[in-house]
């Protein structure tokens, strides 16, 4: 059975509106075509997620996200999704966005990976920025 799950590491961290945006990420997989299977999304803080860059992607930076696809057959989605809640406050701050808004956008910007976007360019960035705008604005929830 397909599912979404949020799990937590190092840190306490209540994410609001679960089933909802259980919901709205299912909605955006299967917009874009492809069936869910299996999407974990683990909140933690700066420090485990800069390890996990540090260790499995030789990156040694602090970052907001890292997605690990473990999709076995195309069109079939299953992941691993480690979000940095410091990082989403931080940025919220930074960029005037709210924790929640910004929170959502990387949670949107996870499954996008998941589903072939990219990001090292700035036409692709553009691209990615676009659909993330297009995900946040189907939220039926904030």
């Amino acid at each position: 059975m397909p599912s979404v799950n949020f799990f937590e590491e190092d840190i306490r961290f209540d994410l609001k509106n679960k089933l909802k945006v259980k919901q709205w990420i299912k909605a955006t997989i299967a917009a874009e075509g492809y069936k869910l299977r299996e999407l974990n999304y683990i909140f933690c803080s700066d420090g485990y997620l800069l390890t996990i860059n540090q260790q499995y992607l030789d990156h040694d930076t602090y970052t907001d996200i890292i997605t690990f696809d473990n999709s076995q057959k195309p069109g079939k989605i299953e992941g691993d999704i480690f979000i940095s809640i410091d990082r989403i406050r931080e940025n919220a701050e930074k960029f005037g966005t709210g924790e929640t808004n910004e929170l959502h956008r990387v949670i949107i910007h996870g499954a996008l990976h998941l589903l072939g976007y990219k990001d090292k360019t700035a036409g692709a960035k553009k691209i990615m920025t676009g659909k993330e705008d297009q995900y946040l604005g189907i939220r039926n929830f904030t």
